[in-house]
């Protein structure tokens, strides 16, 4: 009787060690998800990357990064039209227990349960570029884009001597930088110019190929058009493209952000001007605001990253250079 006891004694301990060495491993894998040395991490989570505009975002934020020492990650999805898996993806950054997140909503309704999610958690949010219709986010660091937009539509008007048909090409009509832009230039243009008219309205998601079509058929339409705003680097491409292809001469064409295509077209005189902002400004003081919200710093509402207008005048000076990006 001792000895089966003695076997049956053995058996269980074999059996517990095996349990014992199958589930080791996972200690290792929860400290590989961590940050880096116990650094600080804040997600960078903007409305895409296809942009050069995103590319100098994302220089600032990797800056101040090592600046404060934290560890930051940059995504956004392949489309600035992609909600569900801009979405996602700052559900995924929340799981990992960020010490805040910063956001350029691509929907600025979109995220509210989302951002409850977070406040609930004790997680900061910071909005960039584009803010969202909440109080939640505990700052955004952002252009003025109606004042922008304003800018863009007082040089509008004085270039095509305060009368005549523009329109506008611009990415979307759900983010606040896309809403802002276009009200900013539409009201300035309604209230002040009386004798100009918008004919038109597009939204080309931020797309050189959809917004060129979008820019070749109001041309078609309007054969009297004096100019067209473009609201983002993508917007202002697909009316730079469509000109071209319609060989259209005389057009004012003022756009927004920089990049080598569309700093190329306003030295060449194709473009007349642009606004640019400071996407390397915008990214660092994202990261930054994340860092002082963490550490129970007050901020305020709106961090105001600046923006100019360029033309070939200026575009090479020391000022305009440093906020530009190719």
């Amino acid at each position: 009787m001792n000895k089966k006891i003695t076997v049956l004694l053995t058996v269980l301990l074999a059996l517990t060690l095996v349990v014992v060495g199958c589930a080791a491993p996972e200690a290792p894998a929860a400290e590989e998800a961590a940050p880096a040395e116990g650094k600080l991490y804040i997600p960078v989570i903007s409305k895409g990357f296809q942009h050069q505009f995103w590319q100098a975002v994302r220089a600032g934020s990797e800056q101040a990064a090592a600046d404060y020492d934290v560890e930051i990650t940059f995504e956004g999805p392949e489309s600035e039209a992609m909600v569900d898996k801009q979405v996602e993806m700052f559900q995924t950054a929340l799981d990992k227990n960020p010490a805040a997140i910063c956001l350029a909503a691509v929907d600025s309704k979109a995220f509210q349960p989302l951002l409850e999610e977070a406040q609930k958690a004790g997680v900061p949010v910071i909005g960039f570029d584009s803010g969202v219709d909440s109080d939640i986010p505990v700052s955004t660091a952002a252009t003025d884009n109606v004042a922008a937009a304003a800018l863009a539509a007082d040089k509008m008007a004085e270039l095509i001597g305060g009368e005549g048909e523009v329109a506008v090409i611009s990415h979307d009509q759900t983010s606040r930088t896309g809403i802002d832009r276009v009200d900013g230039f539409v009201n300035q243009i309604e209230s002040e110019y009386p004798d100009i008219t918008v004919v038109d309205i597009q939204y080309g998601g931020g797309d050189h190929l959809k917004s060129t079509d979008l820019a070749k058929a109001i041309i078609q339409a309007h054969p009297d058009i004096k100019g067209f705003f473009g609201a983002n680097e993508g917007s202002i491409i697909g009316v730079l493209n469509a000109a071209d292809e319609l060989g259209t001469e005389g057009l004012t064409i003022i756009g927004y952000d920089s990049g080598k295509q569309q700093m190329d077209a306003i030295r060449s005189g194709a473009e007349t001007g642009a606004i640019t902002q400071n996407p390397v400004g915008i990214g660092y003081k994202c990261v930054e605001a994340a860092v002082k919200a963490y550490n129970g710093e007050e901020l305020p509402e709106m961090i105001d990253t600046g923006f100019y207008w360029y033309d070939a005048s200026n575009i090479d000076e020391d000022q305009i250079q440093a906020v530009l990006y190719e």
